[in-house]
């Protein structure tokens, strides 16, 4: 996928966890930033960063923020592109053979699930999951705790017991990563709950993207090592 009008800059500061000051052609500019995680280790002072300008002449901030280098390497940080990522790889690549139905968030229980597929007389709800965290080649998740990531692999095994498939996809904005894990410093809950989840059945899988200037797509998978 592809995002339009990109604007190089770098990154000054974070007043908070929805803007950035962003110095672009020498002159500062308050942006959005479309990750409310905290991705310290993406946001350093100086960093390059390109954004997407919007087409919304009514918005109070022109820029969203949507890609950083990290140490040469580009990193795309926007939270919201996972989920169209996925639906557009499952559909370019029949990774669901014989799909007669696709849906972007569907509700099962008290949560709404990122996508749900029919295929082949099987119903499957899956659950799409940014990662923007990166440490020694490792891949991590959360970078922050998340009671609604726990919430969704509960409410994922649940579903099962009424006969769907049950999937998570870690999508792994960025290249270089050589196995994602559940990030157990930063939340252990996560790591058991995930574990557990797999061995229920839920499908556990993650795919790193290849990044470019404007551009992101799903590459290749990645083992997911507990």
């Amino acid at each position: 996928m592809q995002y339009s009008k990109i604007k190089e800059g770098y990154f000054i500061n974070r007043p908070n966890r929805f803007i950035a000051d962003i110095e672009i052609d020498g002159k500062t500019e308050r942006c959005h930033v479309k990750n409310t995680g905290r991705c310290r280790e993406l946001l350093i002072p100086g960093a390059k960063v390109l954004l997407e300008e919007s087409s919304n002449p009514s918005r109070k901030t022109r820029y969203d923020l949507v890609q950083v280098y990290k140490q040469g390497n580009l990193v795309n940080m926007d939270s919201q592109m996972p989920n169209y990522l996925v639906r557009e790889w499952i559909e370019k690549t029949k990774y669901f053979p014989e799909i007669t139905h696709i849906q972007m968030e569907k509700t099962y229980g008290s949560s709404r699930f990122d996508l749900y597929v029919e295929y082949q007389g099987k119903k499957a709800f899956i659950e799409v999951k940014g990662v923007t965290l990166e440490k020694e080649g490792k891949a991590l998740f959360p970078d922050a705790p998340t009671q609604r990531g726990l919430k969704h692999i509960r409410e994922l095994q649940s579903c099962m017991e009424e006969g769907y498939e049950a999937w998570i996809f870690f999508v792994i904005q960025m290249k270089g990563v050589e196995s994602f894990t559940p990030n157990w410093e930063r939340q252990p809950e996560f790591g058991r709950e995930l574990y557990e989840a797999r061995e229920a059945g839920v499908h556990v899988e993650a795919w790193d993207c290849m990044v470019k200037p404007g551009e992101i797509y799903i590459d290749q998978k990645v083992p997911v090592v507990f």
